[in-house]
């Protein structure tokens, strides 16, 4: 299936792109999401005339994204957690818990957009945590989780 790219998708293409995918993946997913429409010769014509409107939308959230960078730059949360004598945790610390936390110091920010590259966090310590803000835009974060007293 051949669909255009109305939205930037990582590890598929940009924005106006022509590109091939599986049928389901296509049919399923990018198209209802509004990631894409499939590639017909109307289609490709009403894409050229959005074209600069699209382009216009996804620079400004490129640019709110960027502006989104530099105030969570650096940013340190602090977790308290029940743990055991050992510093494991009873639980763990994933998305949702850093998302909430970062909502709570002010920041607004969607557990989407958090990345645990080990998945979720299961011990007492510091650990660097990386936000995805948008296409090529990411932060890091600080995230030191204590035991509660």
């Amino acid at each position: 299936m051949e669909i255009i790219l109305l939205k930037n998708v990582p590890n598929l293409g940009v924005l106006g792109d022509k590109v091939k995918v599986r049928a389901g993946y296509g049919r399923n997913y990018l198209v209802p999401a509004g990631f894409a429409v499939s590639a017909t010769a109307a289609n490709l014509e009403a894409f050229e005339a959005r074209r600069a409107e699209l382009e216009r939308a996804a620079a400004e959230m490129q640019a709110a994204a960027e502006t989104r960078k530099a105030q969570l730059d650096g940013m340190r949360l602090t977790l308290a957690r029940k743990a055991g004598d050992e510093g494991r945790l009873f639980g763990s610390v994933g998305t949702g818990d850093i998302a909430a936390a970062a909502c709570a110091a002010g920041m607004t920010l969607d557990k989407a957009e958090v990345r645990l590259a080990k998945g979720a966090l299961r011990a007492i310590g510091e650990y660097d945590v990386t936000l995805r803000l948008y296409t090529d835009v990411e932060a890091v974060i600080k995230v030191d989780i204590i035991p509660e007293a």
